[in-house]
């Protein structure tokens, strides 16, 4: 679970949070997801979001406090996951989302396969 919180920036003339901002809070949820951030390197090599669904179901305006952003896999592939989403709180849903993830080679410029370490993080299992 990430926690993001609600900018006046994020705001469209409507004083919803807009379409564009609610996909960077599911970018960021997507990097604390993946661990991008641990010491010692990242579980995961390069990757590139190969497509999004979104559902905006309700809209978000600003407030005081965060929403969450619930993330978990559906799918791991050979080179790609599927992960899903719902930003929100005790008592809305205000988006539910989906992306595909593919592995990615940065010399060749490829889909690459996705490594054992990669796969068990995913799946939920860590390596030692």
């Amino acid at each position: 679970m990430h926690l993001a919180h609600i900018r006046f920036a994020d705001l469209d003339p409507l004083n919803h949070v807009n379409n564009v901002r609610m996909l960077t809070y599911l970018e960021d949820a997507r990097v604390s997801f993946l661990r991008w951030d641990v010491d010692g390197g990242p579980p995961f090599g390069s990757l590139v979001v190969a497509r999004h669904e979104v559902d905006y179901v309700r809209p978000l305006q600003l407030r005081r406090e965060p929403v969450r952003v619930e993330t978990w896999v559906t799918e791991v592939k050979n080179a790609s996951f599927t992960l899903e989403y719902e930003i929100l709180d005790d008592d809305h849903v205000y988006l539910r989302a989906r992306s595909v993830l593919v592995g990615f080679d940065l010399e060749t410029q490829a889909i690459r396969r996705l490594g054992e370490e990669e796969r068990a993080h995913l799946l939920g299992s860590p390596t030692e």
